[in-house]
């Protein structure tokens, strides 16, 4: 049964970070809050907790996991940004968004598009997410927690519990955050292409609705 972490919102207790971050170390998948709604996370350079959170979302190869990271320097080791792209990049995080790269070589080839070679790639504008990144010393793969056959992320820790605790080492709970996922943008093609409409308005950084 999943470890149920009960961390303040605003000023997370360090103490119970350390403890999850330790279970994603030991090869674990977590559930967390972020700034567009709840996320299923592993570490980054482990593949047998990636091929689990595929099977938990239900999700083939083809389907972009993405990395959690915690600023523009990070951005930018695990993608090949441009300075039309960095420009945007710096307007628009932290944020809800999700950002479609080039990959460079330090990320797996295994969590990039098996086509494509990009990658899924945001910084979230949350204080328990961005701490636990720095636990953890390296950046979060996941996936939205959308429960396969449905169209809305789970929010509730209780609920995610329930339904997954077999499967998940810990939940976190930190307060209510939002029931929508992230606005996706691919910006591997001319123009900035919007390939998923959620939380984030595109307007507020300067993109065509």
């Amino acid at each position: 049964m999943s470890i149920l972490f009960d961390v303040h919102p605003v000023n997370p207790q360090p103490r119970l970070l350390k403890q999850a971050a330790q279970l994603l170390d030991n090869g674990r998948l977590l559930a967390i809050p972020t700034d567009s709604s709840y996320a299923l996370v592993a570490r980054l350079d482990d593949k047998t907790a990636a091929d689990g959170l595929r099977r938990l979302r239900g999700l083939d190869e083809r389907h972009h996991l993405t990395l959690l990271v915690r600023d523009l320097a990070e951005i930018a080791k695990f993608a090949k940004v441009d300075n039309a792209q960095y420009r945007l990049l710096k307007n628009a995080t932290p944020g809800p968004w999700t950002f479609i790269l080039e990959a460079t070589k330090d990320v797996p080839r295994r969590v990039s598009h098996p086509s494509r070679k990009t990658i899924g790639i945001r910084v979230p504008d949350h204080p328990v997410t961005l701490m636990l990144i720095e636990e953890l010393g390296t950046p979060l793969l996941s996936t939205s927690l959308i429960p396969e056959g449905e169209d809305m992320p789970l929010n509730d820790p209780d609920e995610i519990t329930d339904r997954y605790g077999h499967a998940l080492a810990g939940v976190i709970s930190s307060g209510s955050c939002p029931t929508q996922p992230t606005t996706v943008i691919d910006l591997t093609t001319a123009t900035p292409a919007i390939i998923r409409r959620g939380s984030g308005d595109p307007a507020t950084i300067g993109l065509p609705e």
